[in-house]
Parts: C-alpha cells; sequence; structure tokens
C-alpha cells in the first residue's frame, strides 16, 4: 500500500530547515507559476489522484493550509517499455487527468512533487537500459509537468535488484544535475534499525556514484512498529547509518534524513494516531531533520463505523479522526498554521459482521474469487494463491470483504 538532495554543511542545512526557505529556480513546460520554499517539498504527503477515491485537493488546501502534494506513482509500461506512466496504464505523454489535479493545485497557490517507483508494479529502473536512459524517461515526467521536486521511492521488489537500483540512482543524479535546483529525495523502507540490508545497500550505491539528494527519508511501518516511540527510535538509528555511510556528523545527517510514516492503520495492523504523528513530528523538527510526509492523502479520513480499527483501507485511515487530521501536522513541519478545526469524533462501535466463509488453510490452493475466513474477517483471493496469510493490502493477493 506504501508508496517515499545536494550535500549541505550543518550550519547551512540547519538554515534549510526554516520555514520558506529559498524558492527553486526552475523551468515549467506546463504553466507552474513560482516554485515553493524546500520545507514545502519536504512536507508534501502522498496523493494518489487517479486511484484510491482521490479526495479534492483543493478542499483539503482550503481545510488544512496544505500546499504542496506527492503524486504517486509513475511507474513503467505495464506492456513493457521504458517510457513513463501513471500506474503503469496511463503513460505521462498523453495525460490530462494528472495535469488537471496539478493545474487546480496550482492555481491556489500550491505545487506538487512525483513519486516514482512505490510498493508493486515495475519500475522504470528494471526496464531501462541504463541510467541515462531511465533519467531521460523521467526527464519527460518533469519537462510534461514543470517539476519543482521528484521523490525515488525505492522498495521492494526493485531494490533487491542490484542494476535496477544502480539504475535509479544514476538517473537520480543526472536529473540532479540537469535539473539546478530540483529537489530530490529517496524513500525506502524502514526497519527497527533504521533499514534493512537492502536499503543500506542502496546508501552505498548512491555514495559510489557521488549522489547526495535533499534527503533519504525511510518509512518506519509494517514491520513491527509499535506508536511514536518504535519510529523515533528507527530514525535515531537510520541517523548513525548515514553518518557511519557517507562520513557525516549527526546534524548533518539530520539535514539530509526524512521521515515518511502511514497514518492510521499500517498494512500490517499497526496503529499510528494523531498523537504519534505530533511526537515524531517534534522529533523531527527538534532536529532538524528535512522531511516529514505520510501515505495516503486518500487515506486521510474517517472510515465508515463498521471499518473502524477492523481493516486497512486505501481509502481511509480505521481510527478516529476528522477529514484532513494527519496533513495538518504536514502544514505544521512546513512551518504554518493549520486552521482550527471541530474534535476529534468518538468512534462508534463496530456492529456484528456476517456468517464466516471457511477457515483459510496455508495448504490449501485458492484461486481468483475464492472465499475464506481468517481473523474474524472473510476475504476474497484476486488470483492464484496458497499458503499466503490474509492481510489487507491494495498490492496483496487478498481483498478483505470485512468482519464476521
Amino acid at each position: 500500500m506504501r508508496r517515499l538532495r545536494a550535500c549541505l554543511g550543518a550550519a547551512a542545512a540547519v538554515g534549510l530547515a526554516a520555514a520558506g526557505t529559498t524558492a527553486l529556480v526552475a523551468g515549467s513546460a506546463s504553466g507552474a507559476t513560482s516554485a515553493l520554499g524546500n520545507r514545502w517539498y519536504a512536507a508534501a504527503p502522498y496523493l494518489m489522484p487517479l486511484d484510491n477515491d482521490p479526495p479534492d485537493p483543493a478542499a483539503i488546501m482550503d481545510a488544512t493550509g496544505l500546499k504542496a502534494f506527492q503524486l504517486a506513482f509513475v511507474l513503467a509500461p505495464n506492456g513493457g517499455g521504458c517510457s513513463p506512466t501513471w500506474g503503469g496504464t496511463a503513460a505521462v505523454s498523453s495525460d490530462t487527468a494528472v495535469q488537471s489535479v496539478v493545474n487546480t493545485i496550482r492555481a491556489k497557490g500550491g505545487d506538487v512533487s512525483v513519486s516514482i517507483g512505490g510498493y508493486g508494479g515495475t519500475k522504470l529502473g528494471q526496464v531501462c537500459s541504463d541510467a541515462a536512459a531511465t533519467a531521460a524517461a523521467y526527464q519527460q515526467v518533469i519537462t510534461k509537468y514543470g517539476l519543482h521536486a521528484i521523490d525515488f521511492d525505492l522498495e521492494e521488489p526493485e531494490y533487491e535488484n542490484t542494476a535496477a537500483i544502480k539504475n535509479e540512482i544514476g538517473a537520480a543524479k543526472i536529473l540532479q544535475q540537469n535539473n539546478p535546483g530540483l529537489y530530490v529525495s529517496v524513500t525506502t523502507a524502514g526497519t527497527a534499525d533504521g533499514t534493512g540490508w537492502f536499503g543500506k545497500q542502496m546508501l552505498l550505491e548512491a555514495k559510489s556514484q557521488g549522489f547526495t539528494p535533499n534527503n533519504f527519508s525511510i518509512m518506519p511501518f509494517d514491520g513491527g512498529f509499535n506508536g511514536a516511540a518504535s519510529q523515533t527510535g528507527a530514525l535515531t538509528n537510520f541517523n548513525q547509518i548515514l553518518q557511519s555511510t557517507f562520513g557525516w556528523d549527526q546534524a548533518t545527517a539530520y539535514a539530509h534524513e526524512g521521515f515518511s510514516g502511514m497514518n492510521g492503520r499500517s498494512d500490517t495492523g499497526e496503529f499510528f494516531t494523531q498523537t504519534d504523528f505530533q511526537t515524531v513530528l517534534d522529533y523531527a523538527t527538534s532536529h532538524n531533520m528535512d522531511r516529514f510526509t505520510f501515505w495516503s492523502l486518500n487515506r486521510d479520513r474517517q472510515c465508515t463505523p463498521a471499518d473502524n480499527g477492523g481493516r486497512t483501507s486505501g481509502t481511509c485511515s480505521s481510527v478516529a479522526q476528522n477529514s484532513w487530521d494527519f496533513a495538518k501536522y504536514s502544514v505544521k513541519f512546513a512551518g504554518a498554521t493549520p486552521p482550527s478545526s471541530t474534535p476529534t469524533p468518538t468512534p462508534t462501535p463496530t456492529p456484528p459482521g456476517t456468517g464466516c466463509k471457511p477457515a483459510w488453510s496455508s495448504t490449501a490452493v485458492y484461486t481468483a474469487g475464492n472465499e475464506v475466513s481468517y481473523n474474524n474477517h472473510n476475504w476474497k483471493a484476486k488470483w492464484w494463491t496458497q499458503n499466503e496469510t490474509p492481510v489487507a493490502s491494495d498490492w496483496g493477493v487478498w481483498q478483505d470483504e470485512g468482519s464476521c
């Protein structure tokens, strides 16, 4: 379900952390107005503009004061080839739908970054011949939308592919050189130790190529995390990894470090509430971190009462909240003051579910449409599977059909 910088000295990095930092200067082929300050691109939450019941960005801007959005995800075509598409299906070259979203945001004084990669689908780094070809594909996206910022979301299964990561990091370096002032973030999986073996290999690849983005962000969720304390612990450990990898001092490492969270219920059933977000926000700002974002605005609204807490959804958080509660933490990180809102609603008890289907078996073979029950929920298989535990995920084999 998840998705998610030039080298600075410590003193310059602290200056960058101030709200309203120097705006990027880049040309726009699509009518973009002047860029926002770097801090806004660092605070941009993820938004799927074509999937997961996209919310109205103008309404979010009015309700929260948010100005920047991280649009997701650019992938290789499902049918093959080295050209950018939205979600593997909608060619960037002929796009009008996402362009309309971009125009709406810019008309209200905001701007967008675009995220490439994410969890699932085929990434351009996997299919393009080399870093130059990969960069040329991404340059089409930058030119099409007049981008001032871009995010490389490098995670499974791509970051397990050495050649693909070499292409992606090489492409990021080329884009950084060819688009002066371009804000570049690199987002990867988080673990309790900071990041795992593949994440560390990605950092070593960046070091070997002499590439330093604005930040390296980790996603401390979907890995046995439990609230804010586990996340800030991972961020502390990741800081030490950045220090040891690049030879930075602690302050410089924090100035190149980012957090990319998941609001509400994660893919693996972890819960991150508004209080958790505030705690991590306090940690990020007190350590002068470069980025604070989350997956996703599509989920930044309360589920229907029957769904609260019971499943992970791409369109709601499964925690009690007002719409766009979590976006306001990004606004605070950017240095702005969100509008006041009404109190968080009291969650409604979940009503009894429907009857349970036959229990899931680890040894049985299931095909598309087969239904089972597991952990007091009914599940439907999307395709052939065996020994894959039912877990709610937009990219997984099982579709959650609700409690039973």
